[in-house]
């Protein structure tokens, strides 16, 4: 089992403010686990974090962080959200 750090992906351009932290945690662990999304299963969401619009989503697997980064355009979409919302999904490291 990979270090925690390695099975983490950054997501920025959450939308700050629109619903509910713990709501917005619940769509973002949905997004990540859809294979369309080349996902997998979420160990943990991290929202909110210091960073507006910034979460950290940690996988069970680290072929899950790989898949996600290959894919290109995150959108996340859901009936709550009044548009779908880009996402830039990066490597974790300490300085977001």
């Amino acid at each position: 089992r990979a270090a925690k750090s390695t099975r983490t992906v950054v997501i920025a351009g959450v939308p700050d403010g629109l619903l509910q932290d713990e709501i917005l945690a619940d769509i973002l662990t949905i997004h990540f686990q859809k294979s369309r999304n080349n996902g997998g299963d979420v160990e943990e969401v991290t929202y909110p974090t210091r960073n507006k619009g910034v979460a950290y989503v940690t996988f069970e697997d680290q072929a899950a962080v790989e898949r996600v980064l290959r894919k290109d355009g995150h959108q996340l979409e859901d009936r709550r959200l009044s548009q779908p919302c880009p996402l830039r999904v990066t490597r974790y490291c300490e300085n977001v």
